[in-house]
């Protein structure tokens, strides 16, 4: 398992030498150097996640409850708490898409015309809605569990 996950952190830490590295000394990179290393990290990367959920869901299944609290939840009510925090994560990702380019717009037109700051926060309220209706819904959902 030990070694799973160093085949994980090696493609990570590889990646962050390389931005260091180029930070530092740069220079004109090749487009099929870059691509060549970061389908090698990926498939690194994925093949450690891939072995590192096989091998410990075995030893997580194969394991001993270790007292009344552990024995307390079964395998369908952790996957109902997964699936109550799955809107709350989803609407947050909306939520930053949909205020990536609001947001930049908002900053033009304040840029130009410092009156229209009120129109541009009721669409960044708008957009931020996202995120709290999924919030609303994990609560909801968490009180039917």
């Amino acid at each position: 398992m030990t070694g799973l996950i160093a085949l994980m952190v090696l493609p990570v830490a590889a990646t962050l030498a390389a931005g260091i590295w180029l930070e530092l000394k740069p220079r004109r990179v090749t487009a099929g150097w870059l691509k060549g290393g970061l389908f090698a990290n990926l498939a690194l990367f994925g093949l450690g996640l891939l072995g590192v959920t096989l091998l410990g869901m075995q030893d997580v299944l194969a394991a001993e409850p270790a007292g009344a609290a552990a024995a307390g939840i079964t395998v369908g009510q952790g996957l109902a708490l997964l699936g109550v925090g799955l809107p709350t994560g989803l609407a947050a990702i909306g939520a930053a898409i949909a205020l990536g380019p609001i947001g930049s717009a908002s900053l033009a037109v304040i840029a130009e015309k410092p009156e229209m700051f009120g129109r541009t926060l009721i669409y960044m309220g708008l957009a931020e809605g996202i995120a709290i209706y999924g919030l609303v819904m994990s609560i909801l959902l968490l009180g039917k569990i």
